[in-house]
């Protein structure tokens, strides 16, 4: 894997990571509270299926700069930066949780640029007309994207109170660590040793309006979901089915937050089948 820093033209530095080969580019784009290295549990499908992972460290984590303010839309711009400087025409995304929304912000800035769209437990736009946005979600997650919905400093504050984020772990998640995909803690702990405002401004995007609408896509989309889902609510996904039109949604059974990226591979899958 190649890790390399690219300055944008406001001066931000944008962490770069590429598997530099000759397949399909498909940018990864990570959770919160992550860095933005691509999922090495997918490698192999990947190579298969000739896929080439490229990914970025989102502003304020891992090397690459805070960009207080930032949405859904100006994170794409930055994913279209990305892809200029490596000359890329035309690439898929992928995104599990927020990562999901910011994958689906891109394919709805950058038109006809993305070539398909797989997402695991995507945020819908908070706000949205006949979703209860909260409904299903841990307390934790209620208090740290209620307070986001407040503004970016509450979040703030909340941070600095102490607040600790309790997933509530099923014990199948437990199984699902102790595998290959115990890379998610990997990717974990770095995630917030650049300082809190990664996290911070990634629940503030998720709270405030996109600067897109995810009506306008027109890539082939899946969105994959659990049914167990206590973090990411599957409702999110039925209003991201009813609202994209262009999306197909896979409602996994039992499957929770975490263990639905047992079916990334099956998303990847679909996606090499897509012109």
């Amino acid at each position: 894997m190649i890790e390399n820093n690219l300055q944008l033209a406001d001066g931000r530095t944008l962490h770069v990571y590429d598997a530099g080969s000759d397949g399909v580019p498909v940018i990864w784009n990570h959770g919160t509270p992550n860095v933005g290295a691509p999922p090495e549990p997918l490698f192999a499908a990947a190579e298969r299926l000739g896929l080439r992972w490229i990914s970025f460290d989102r502003p304020g984590y891992g090397g690459s700069t805070v960009a207080r303010g930032r949405t859904v839309a100006s994170t794409a711009r930055d994913t279209e930066f990305l892809a200029d400087a490596l000359g890329l025409d035309r690439f898929a995304v992928v995104g599990y949780s927020g990562g999901g929304t910011f994958a689906l912000g891109t394919a709805a800035v950058l038109g006809d640029r993305v070539r398909a769209v797989v997402t695991l437990a995507a945020i819908a736009p908070y706000g949205a007309e006949g979703l209860d946005w909260f409904t299903g979600m841990v307390p934790s997650g209620v208090a740290a994207l209620g307070s986001a919905a407040a503004g970016a400093e509450v979040r703030a504050a909340l941070h600095d109170s102490g607040f600790e984020y309790d997933a509530g772990f099923a014990a199948t998640d437990h199984r699902l660590f102790e595998g290959p995909w115990g890379w998610l803690g990997k990717v974990a702990g770095p995630g917030l040793d650049a300082g809190p405002y990664g996290q911070i401004d990634d629940d503030a995007s998720y709270t405030r309006p996109w600067g897109c609408d995810p009506s306008a896509i027109t890539a082939p989309t899946l969105l994959l979901h659990g049914t167990a889902d206590r973090i990411i609510p599957p409702s999110h996904g039925d209003w991201l089915a009813a609202h994209c039109p262009t999306a197909t949604l896979q409602l996994h059974e039992g499957a929770s937050h975490f263990t639905i990226v047992e079916h990334a591979e099956e998303g990847l899958e679909w996606l090499a089948g897509q012109n």
